[in-house]
């Protein structure tokens, strides 16, 4: 049977794979093994079975994650956290060699993914390929509040620059909404894009570097005006085309390859920025299930 071992698998993006595995079968038509790994164990999940591993940020991580490689001999080894992808493209190697014959992980390379996983670092290379992006910078080439809120002469989003889904992310409107004391290095500020979100699912094959993009519109958000979304729907191909050529140029300047998950906003004149990328499956999915169909197509062995 195949075997896919999923990190992140307590969280959003790692669920809803997990869902969408059990739902579906391999070519020999019996159903997948799934291993899903998260920081603690899980009650309950979609998974065949449960593992931990340890957080991207101990020491203990690598030799956690080639333990529980070791251990199920999957297949096919899937991340779904963020600030763990650079971590996985450099083990990689190391990784595929630890499971099954033929065994591959879903993950672009090094540095692609090292770009994408500091929303700073992707703002410099979006920015210097021409794709759209708000302005932004670092939390400490700006003095103070009153200088982040003059960046682009309005609100402002402060965010960690490697951080998961919405965690940290705050829109500043005055001085008093924030203690810029606190900012330091590790957070970035980028002009509040008010208009409608979205969020395109691109899957980029490493084969033949196409990329198959799926737009989804965020119709409600968790944290009320910006952060994850709680509802999304699929938007009609072709409806929104400058949201869909934005996402493949993004893509394509990252030089990810597989699962794509992207944040895209409009300003009130209708021009798309890119807000972050995501180098990995995210929580939204299963509303382009042709993201798993081209995985399993192109990267089972």
């Amino acid at each position: 049977m195949t075997t896919f071992l999923v990190t992140g698998a307590g969280g959003p993006a790692g669920a809803t794979l997990g869902r969408q595995l059990a739902g579906r079968r391999g070519r020999d038509g019996r159903p997948f093994t799934t291993v899903g790994v998260d920081l603690d164990a899980l009650a309950e999940s979609p998974f065949t079975s449960t593992a931990t591993v340890a957080a991207a940020a101990d020491p203990a991580y690598a030799p956690s994650m080639l333990a529980a490689v070791r251990r199920n001999r999957p297949d096919l080894v899937v991340p779904t956290v963020q600030d763990e992808l650079p971590q996985v493209a450099v083990l990689a190697d190391t990784l595929a060699s630890a499971g099954a014959p033929g065994a591959r992980v879903v993950v672009a390379g090094a540095r692609a993914s090292e770009l994408a996983a500091d929303k700073l670092l992707t703002m410099w290379t979006l920015e210097r390929a021409g794709v759209a992006v708000p302005a932004y910078a670092p939390a400490t080439d700006l003095p103070d509040v009153d200088a982040a809120l003059a960046l682009a002469g309005g609100p402002v989003v402060v965010k960690p620059r490697v951080s998961r889904g919405g965690r940290g992310v705050r829109v500043v409107e005055r001085a008093a909404d924030l203690d810029w004391a606190a900012t330091d290095a590790s957070w970035i500020v980028q002009a509040f894009v008010d208009g409608p979100e979205y969020a395109p699912q691109v899957y980029r094959s490493p084969v033949t570097g196409a990329s198959t993009v799926v737009v989804l519109a965020k119709t409600v958000l968790k944290e009320g005006r910006v952060g994850n979304a709680a509802d999304a729907e699929r938007v009609p191909d072709g409806s929104v085309p400058e949201v869909a050529a934005l996402a493949v140029a993004a893509v394509e300047a990252l030089d990810l390859v597989g699962p794509v998950d992207m944040d895209v906003r409009l300003d009130r004149a209708g021009r798309p920025f890119v807000l972050e990328v995501n180098g990995r499956f995210g929580a939204l999915s299963a509303h382009a299930p042709e993201l798993l169909d081209h995985v399993l197509d192109e990267w089972l062995a």
